[in-house]
């Protein structure tokens, strides 16, 4: 009978500690240096460079075995797309969430038209396996073309305002834009992207909709699916 080769095997840190770091790191607006701050106050003694490869190694990792443990997602999915500049080039990010605030998918482009909308819609259907019932947009025509060429049967709402909670899931991105002094290169954005924000969303449990006994169970939840997720509960 075979076993589950261990991830951490080589690594001078336990993997408590390189858990903590890509959770500190992708959880909350901090730079490598803040959480390189934060673990030498608790006597661990690390480079952020480390904590960088740490990130690359194990961040993505866990993302995808997060996005895989999520319940399926809502019957309204709502998308938007935000323009971010990368090395003074404008390129556009493009994000779907369902009714819940749960983000589905994210990609970066350098256009926003039909092909792009149509690229945006086939990766987020192929990697999610299910089709809403309802798609909510802004008045972006290059969302109805695409939906057209794609044979997309769903009803389709478009408003300038229906979106409202799309546009507010792209703060944290912002937020990490400005600390990072922009992404280097659409593939760097699109690859912490990718990483940064089902670990940051899985943690964002809407605290302002449900009583303080909700949340203080749904926060169990979320770290005991974490720890899951990163391996801990098979090694502790």
């Amino acid at each position: 009978m075979g076993t589950t080769p261990n991830p951490y095997r080589g690594f001078r840190f336990p993997a408590a500690i390189i858990n903590e770091a890509v959770w500190l790191y992708h959880c909350f607006s901090l730079s490598l240096r803040e959480v390189e701050l934060i673990l030498a106050a608790r006597g661990i003694e690390v480079s952020d460079e480390t904590i960088r490869e740490w990130g690359l190694r194990f961040g993505r990792a866990f993302a995808n075995t997060l996005k895989r443990c999520r319940p399926r997602p809502g019957d309204k999915w709502l998308l938007d797309e935000v323009f971010i500049r990368i090395r003074g080039k404008q390129h556009y990010l493009w994000r779907a969430i369902d009714q819940n605030g749960v983000v589905l998918d994210i990609l970066v482009q350098s256009r926003r038209n039909t092909k792009a909308a149509k690229r945006f819609f086939r990766k987020l259907l192929k990697g999610l396996r299910h089709a809403p019932r309802v798609i909510m947009t802004d008045k972006l025509k290059s969302y109805a073309a695409a939906k057209k060429d794609l044979k997309l049967r769903r009803e389709h709402r478009q408003s300038r305002y229906l979106n409202n909670a799309c546009e507010v899931s792209h703060q944290p991105t912002r937020q990490r834009e400005r600390h990072m002094k922009r992404f280097k290169s659409a593939r760097h954005a699109q690859r912490f992207l990718s990483t940064h924000s089902p670990i940051h969303n899985h943690f964002q449990l809407r605290r302002h909709l449900i009583s303080a006994s909700e949340y203080r169970v749904a926060r169990a939840r979320a770290f005991t699916t974490w720890r899951e997720a990163t391996g801990r509960a098979r090694t502790a």
